[in-house]
Parts: structure tokens; sequence; C-alpha cells
């Protein structure tokens, strides 16, 4: 079936969205606080939706800014978010607040990560972790899940692989579920068949723990650690909103011990800007 698209008006793309997240034409016009029928005019084309409604119908669906746009466009109005390259002087801010908190985090890794799950910045505990990574699968721009899923990757020094590839690519097809973004659907597609044996694509069959936990053989002992994501709360700009924090956590002082020795602060803090440029250029 063939997904919809603005040229074909706001009604099934609201329709899509709808589906997408499970939802009755009942369930999304109390949400929305309209009459099914006038939801159900909208969806075949026999209604017009105020700027006003399409809004509140995006908002009730928990549409991305990036597809609200395409929303407002379907309906005849122009697009309300800005995309702004990370690299802009606009968003000096935002790359500075990341960049304190990637080296805060230090020694332990931190990296930045975008819509398309490439890396914009990473600290210096992440760069010692993915040290021993195909040097092929960090030419930017350097996707996360290629790098920790492919056989040439971080996949072959974790030990607790299948655990981590499930958590890996259930978040992965959640987020393509989510987002509606074809490109991370085939990202999926291609990162799923990596491994000794294909893992199933029913997202109920995987892993759909809240912190993941990875276990690693690096800097000469075996790593326990976990990992968590913050993304940028009430953005208004497409990239920051699509932008989110990975932090690992050591998960036992031989492990904390292992990245204070290999990680110099002084270093890190040298590394930083030169990393963050190099990553923001490419992505």
């Amino acid at each position: 079936m063939t997904k919809p698209t603005s040229q074909d008006g706001v009604g099934p793309l609201l329709r899509e969205w709808r589906r997408r997240r499970k939802l009755s034409q009942q369930e999304l016009a109390l949400r929305t606080e309209i009459s099914a029928r006038h939801l159900s005019f909208i969806e075949t084309g026999r209604s017009q939706p105020s700027r006003a409604l399409v809004h509140r119908l995006a908002d009730s669906l928990e549409v991305p800014l990036r597809q609200r746009n395409t929303l407002l466009v379907a309906a005849g109005y122009s697009p309300l978010y800005q995309e702004t390259p990370l690299d802009a002087p606009r968003l000096k801010v935002v790359r500075e607040a990341v960049d304190r908190l990637l080296t805060a985090h230090a020694p332990y890794p931190a990296l930045a990560v975008d819509a398309s799950e490439n890396i914009v910045a990473m600290n210096r505990g992440a760069e010692v972790l993915l040290s021993e990574v195909a040097p092929a699968l960090l030419v930017p721009p350097v996707n996360v899940m290629r790098v920790c899923l492919h056989p040439d990757g971080l996949a072959r020094q974790v030990i607790n692989v299948d655990e981590w590839r499930s958590h890996l690519l259930g978040r992965l097809y959640r987020q393509s579920r989510y987002s509606g973004r074809e490109e991370l659907r085939e990202l999926y597609e291609e990162v799923s068949a990596y491994g000794p044996r294909p893992v199933k694509k029913d997202c109920t069959e995987l892993s759909d723990t809240i912190v993941a936990s990875i276990r690693v053989r690096a800097l000469g002992t075996e790593l326990r650690l976990f990992s968590t994501v913050t993304t940028f709360g009430a953005a208004t700009d497409i990239t920051v909103s699509e932008l989110s924090l990975e932090t690992m956590h050591p998960a036992n002082e031989r492990t904390a011990a292992a990245f204070r020795a290999a990680v110099s602060p002084q270093a890190d803090r040298a590394d930083r800007k030169d990393t963050m440029s190099l990553l923001s250029r490419s992505a």
C-alpha cells in the first residue's frame, strides 16, 4: 500500500498518522475536542481544517516537527518550523550546550545523534570505546546503528551481543514507526540483516528495556555500561527537536576506573571543539 504524500491532501496524511498511533476516529476526535463526523470529513477531503486545527490534530497525534510542516503544506498553509544547520550561528547556544553536556560526562562515553542516527558530536570517552571499530565505519557521516551493529563494528567486542542488538533494533524500529521516516525504515532493514542470524521484525518481539546494558571487551578488561537517551524538550527548530544525547554510564567500579585511566579530562576538553565541527559539517 502506497503511503500518502502532501499532494494527496491533509486528510489522507492525518488518517495515516492516526492509524500509526493506533487511534480510532472517535478517540482522536475526543482528544482534539471536535466531532468524529468533522474528523471523518477532514480525512476524506470533504472538509478543510483551519491552521489552528491542524496544529491541534498534530499535537494529539504527537507528530514530529518535520512532518508537521508537511501537514501544514498539504492543508494549504505555509510551513511553520525552521530547519537550521547545526553549524549555523543561530544554533551556537545549542552547540555550546551539547559541548558542555558531553564534556561534563567525561570520562564516560557520550555522543549527540541526529534524526538519521548519525553522530554529530562525541566526547573522548566515546572515541576510546570505538577505537577498535573498523575505520571505514568511522568516516563521516558516522551512523551509530552501523557502528554498533556491523560485524566490523562494536558488535564484535560485545559479550551480550544478542541482548544489545535486540535493544538497538527495537529502538530503531519504534523510532521509524513513530517518525514515519522512510530512511529509518531502510536503515532498520539494513542493520537487522547484520549478524549470524536474522532478528524478527515484529517490534513486540524485540527488547523494550528502559535502560539498556552492554558488556564490552575493551581497555584490557570487561566493561559493563548502561545507556540513556535524552532529547531537547519544547524545541521549535526541526534540527534541535531531532537531536538526542546518548550517554553511557559505568555499571561497576572496574568500568569506571578503566575509563578514568584511559581518558584525560584535559585531552577531552582540547579535542571536543574539533570533533563537533568535523562531524557537524559532514552530517
